[in-house]
């Protein structure tokens, strides 16, 4: 419930701010949106690009290199100039957007994205240098104005290096360019940066800024003298681009405001309800002219008459703003009440404990980048030392705001506080405090199965028992989630990165940001696709359903990758070709050789009907048919010999998926939201 006063307060500010509407004209045309977080009823996803947790990216998320090309548009036309008007009139424009480059592999970087207004709503471009604006088969086709942000030198179109900002008109040879480096910004960071982008009609100047602050520099990176009331006619889209060629770099946009005004903002009602967080001001009534006169009496009048307008309308502003302050700051009490809430109830159950700002700051050295341990999606995972109890743990530091990254915060903290096995990564605590969403875990002092079986620290490789009580270990932990919590957890995202290691290489689940729980007789949830490519069940990826079968899918190819040493997906050395790890073990099976699919490295120091057991089960739970697939328990007691491994078919089977099962949009916005 709202308290009587603020209701008071809202009540009149929603009075006023009709009487205003509909009584006076408004002074400044404008057109504006601000996204904290991203939903998909507000925009349009072309080519790869998706959205996951509030935040859209633009290219694959993939471990090894590829060629990818994505884009992501405002749905709705903003209509920079009136084209019945003669001349066509002119607006002003400015956008601030928090973006980030990253990369698993700091050496495959390349190609960008980019900021573009265009014509059409379907701009979508080829992949590499092209940075999803322009078709390479027919360069002139998209029209468009772009700021881009580079990662790589393509010498076709002038690139000056391999770090830059570039203004484009049309093309992606740059009129003008800038060095971010100069300001000691580097684009691919993996840092999030915040980039605001200033067009002044009257002056004719766009203007770039970049910061990795919230505070906008006084000096412009890049400043460019142009005219673009004639790229800037009638209706225009905006939206980003970003594209890879052979690269695994990842490109984020994980907020975005845009303010439009000046004489080219003619706005007309609307006959449907406005867009989500989209401010329109559309009705314009004239003001009506009095008559001159050169009478002083009618000049008294005259001023009195301002006087008795002004006036008012000064009282009425003054009540509007009150008003609006109020209502802001109810909002900030509710989602902080709301915070404070869900965080008591895990506080509630007297297992992890809530740490103070200082007392975290100071165990990570201020997060000092020396600390850190690992980076994901969420943030940065830092070594912190707690001087007060002589305990090493591993602090989450999510890069998002406290808004933005809420909802996946409470989602992991809600979710692991409530758990315990041996096989799950132990939540000590948390801490939400200075804007910060922080948890901290025990820490894994072998780090991640990804790291010990692609890069073996000082050239050690896990043995075949290490690799058995892995499997073992992470079989128990989805048994316990899956099937003996009070609710089910469908942890969405099981990979190699996301399996520890304790101090005896036993496997400890972790990440639990896009877990969800179900209750164990319901449907499963509807939602759109998260996880990592190469691990993504087949019927995930078409109809966004989420279930225990999912999760045993990304296990099998899990269980394939310790027993073979390899990569979901993988580019072969001699052809070049990506091969996929479960087609390829299943090749093997066919023609009788399955054993051969054993990681050479372990030098056949395997018992060998227990290898090919082992790869038998990652293939039985990576079946295609969801249907097929065991449950984790079957799964856990064919790896203790309990039960016998299912025969498989000697060809890997094929599924066709019916249109007629296709979601709607408001099953797929129901989770995400």
């Amino acid at each position: 419930m709202i308290p009587s006063s603020s209701s008071t307060s809202v009540l009149f500010f929603l009075l006023l701010l009709t009487s205003a509407t509909a009584g006076g004209a408004v002074g400044n045309h404008s057109f504006e949106f601000d996204f904290l977080a991203f939903a998909i009823r507000n925009f349009t996803l072309l080519g790869d690009s998706y959205l996951r947790n509030g935040v859209v990216g633009l290219t694959r998320d993939v471990t090894v290199p590829t060629s990818s090309a994505g884009t992501v548009i405002y749905n709705d036309p903003i209509p920079f100039s009136d084209p019945e008007s003669a001349p066509p009139s002119a607006a002003s424009f400015s956008t601030r957007f928090t973006f980030s480059i990253g990369n698993v592999n700091p050496s495959s970087f390349g190609d960008g994205l980019a900021f573009f207004l265009s014509r059409d709503n379907e701009t979508l471009g080829s992949p590499g240098g092209y940075l999803g604006l322009v078709n390479a088969s027919r360069l002139t086709k998209n029209k468009f104005v772009a700021v881009e942000f580079d990662t790589r030198v393509d010498s076709h179109f002038g690139d000056p290096s391999e770090n830059h900002v570039g203004f484009d008109i049309d093309s992606l040879i740059s009129i003008k360019t800038a060095d971010p480096l100069l300001q000691g910004i580097d684009l691919k960071s993996g840092e999030q940066i915040t980039a605001w982008v200033e067009y002044d009609h009257v002056a004719k100047v766009l203007d770039v800024f970049l910061s990795f602050s919230i505070s906008k520099p006084e000096i412009p990176l890049l400043s460019v003298d142009v005219d673009l009331s004639d790229n800037l006619k009638g209706n225009v889209y905006v939206g980003f681009s970003g594209s890879t060629e052979g690269s695994t770099e990842l490109h984020s946009v994980h907020s975005w405001s845009f303010n439009m005004t000046g004489e080219g903002s003619l706005l007309r009602p609307r006959s449907t309800n406005p867009p989500h967080n989209v401010s329109d001001n559309s009705i314009v009534i004239p003001s009506p002219e009095i008559p001159s006169s050169d009478s002083g009496s009618k000049n008294h009048k005259k001023l009195g008459l301002g006087l008795g307008i002004a006036g008012p309308s000064f009282f009425c502003a003054c009540l509007v703003i009150f008003g609006y302050i109020s209502v802001k700051k109810w909002q900030r009490t509710r989602g902080s009440s709301t915070t404070t809430g869900k965080t008591e109830l895990v506080v509630a159950s007297g297992r992890p404990k809530e740490f103070n700002y200082r007392e975290v700051k100071s165990a990570t050295r201020g997060f000092h980048s020396s600390r850190i341990i690992g980076k994901g999606a969420f943030g940065n995972v830092y070594k912190a030392f707690f001087v007060s109890t002589g305990t090493i743990a591993a602090v989450k530091r999510s890069r998002h705001s406290h808004e933005e990254g809420k909802e996946e915060f409470l989602a992991e903290l809600t979710i692991i506080a409530g758990l315990r096995h041996k096989n799950l990564v132990q939540l000590l605590g948390w801490c939400v405090e200075k804007g910060e969403l922080l948890l901290v875990y025990e820490l894994m002092p072998h780090g991640s199965l990804d790291k010990a079986l692609h890069h073996p620290h000082d050239g050690g490789v896990l043995s075949w028992t290490q690799r058995r009580n892995v499997a073992v270990g992470l079989a128990s932990a989805l048994t316990y989630l899956h099937q003996e919590c009070e609710q089910q957890v469908i942890h969405r995202d099981i990979k190699s990165s996301n399996v520890m290691l304790d101090a005896n290489f036993n496997a400890r689940l972790g990440d639990f940001g896009l877990a969800r729980l179900m209750d164990h007789d319901k449907s499963p949830v509807s939602t759109l696709t998260a996880g990592t490519m190469g691990y993504l069940a087949p019927e995930y990826l078409h109809y966004g359903k989420a279930t225990e079968k999912t999760d045993v899918f990304s296990y099998g190819v899990v269980l394939l990758e310790v027993a073979c040493g390899r990569r979901p997906i993988e580019r072969e050395p001699e052809s070049q070709g990506m091969v996929n790890l479960v087609d390829w073990v299943w090749g093997l099976y066919g023609e009788g050789r399955v054993v051969e699919a054993a990681d050479d490295r372990l030098k056949g120091q395997f018992e060998t009907e227990e290898m090919k057991k082992m790869l038998m089960v990652g293939l039985s739970c990576a079946n295609p048919d969801g249907g097929e697939r065991p449950t984790m328990r079957r799964v856990l007691q064919m790896l203790n010999g309990e039960v016998e491994v299912k025969v498989l078919a000697k060809s890997k089977p094929t599924l066709t998926f019916s249109c007629g099962l296709s979601l709607s949009l408001e099953d797929i916005t129901s989770d995400c939201e």
